[in-house]
């Protein structure tokens, strides 16, 4: 037995067609809100890279706490990102679960040597963002970080 490599679960990230009837839905029946409201796209998001390669993609998402854990629902604003993909797949829903892990480098080290895709990396507010392609051993794309995501940035709607 070895430390875990993961140390918290910290975010589901969802994938919607219409984000603001989604957050209408989650405060109306279910009371989950407020909705922090954030736009990326090139301009904001730096060294953006689906499997390796440079891409410009933009999408809408919202975050909202629910106890101690941030659901996030995004939209895509293109046909061609990772998010449009899944929606054109499987229709939206569960894409990531963002983790922490114990080192962002060693993480990425490791599954690298596995041979896991790194399917979307980044940089967001100075904190370096991997999505990794564990879909196949866990059943779901892992989020990692560099460190704490805070989105200093403020939000363009709530």
């Amino acid at each position: 037995m070895f430390d875990p490599a993961l140390t918290q679960t910290m975010q589901i990230g969802i994938v919607v067609r219409d984000l603001d009837a989604t957050m209408r839905k989650y405060v109306d029946d279910y009371g989950i809100g407020p909705w922090k409201i954030y736009e990326f796209n090139p301009g904001n998001a730096k060294d953006l890279r689906e499997y390796g390669q440079p891409v410009q993609r933009s999408w809408r998402l919202a975050v909202a706490m629910v106890g101690q854990l941030q659901w996030e629902l995004i939209e895509p604003l293109d046909n061609e990102s990772i998010y449009a993909r899944f929606l054109a797949e499987k229709g939206g829903g569960v894409h990531h679960i963002a983790v922490a892990a114990q080192s962002f480098d060693k993480m990425l080290a490791m599954e690298a040597k596995r041979g896991t895709d790194l399917v979307l990396s980044g940089e967001f507010e100075g904190i370096k963002v991997a999505y990794l392609g564990t879909e196949r051993d866990l059943g779901v794309i892992l989020e990692i970080f560099s460190g704490t995501p805070n989105l200093k940035k403020e939000p363009d709607a709530i």
